[in-house]
């Protein structure tokens, strides 16, 4: 595989959740090729169960006028000096009012490594306890308890790249994992 390195970036936007760079790249073979890239500081999403039923919200996507998405409990590693883990177990108390005994990392992803740096952590949360944790008064979230075995019914409604994989990991390894 040919390599390249990164001779040159330019911050071109910045805002709450995101900025945009142009990097200039130079590729083995002397070509140089310039890409727009959103940077983002990267996400958690978390496949939480209790062995009855999966943890799933639904909220308003303005930017794909979705009014009600199903998507795993999720956030933003926007907190200093907390890792993945933390803000895993941070946002699952935030956003569906539990906690979880038992963490074990599933997979980290890019979300569009065509255009975006965002990587996201997927967890797996089990053996839940009721926890409660401050909201962001902005989201407008409604908690889904999934039967498990209404997980086919959970992937087929879902359009959420980092909930569909956590859902397909689950059903392919359950809670156990390659």
């Amino acid at each position: 595989m040919a390599g390249f390195e990164r001779i040159g970036s330019e911050q071109a936007w910045s805002g709450r959740i995101a900025s945009v760079r142009v990097d200039r790249f130079r590729h083995e073979d002397g070509e140089e090729v310039s890409r727009e890239i959103v940077s983002h500081p990267g996400a958690v999403a978390v496949l939480a169960h209790d062995g009855e039923r999966l943890y799933l919200v639904s909220q308003p996507r303005e930017p794909v006028d979705e009014s009600a998405l199903l998507e795993l409990p999720a956030g933003k590693l926007d907190e200093e000096g907390e890792d993945a883990l933390a803000t895993a177990m941070r946002e699952l108390a935030e956003e569906i009012g539990k906690g979880a005994r038992s963490w074990r990392h599933m997979k980290t992803f890019y979300s569009s490594a065509g255009f975006s740096d965002e990587e996201i952590h997927v967890y797996l949360a089990t053996d839940l306890y009721d926890e409660r944790a401050e909201t962001d008064e902005n989201e407008r979230i409604e908690v889904q308890a999934v039967p498990l075995d209404r997980l086919d019914e959970a992937i087929a409604a879902s359009r959420d790249a980092k909930t569909l994989i956590g859902l397909l990991w689950f059903r392919a390894y359950g809670d156990g994992g390659p």
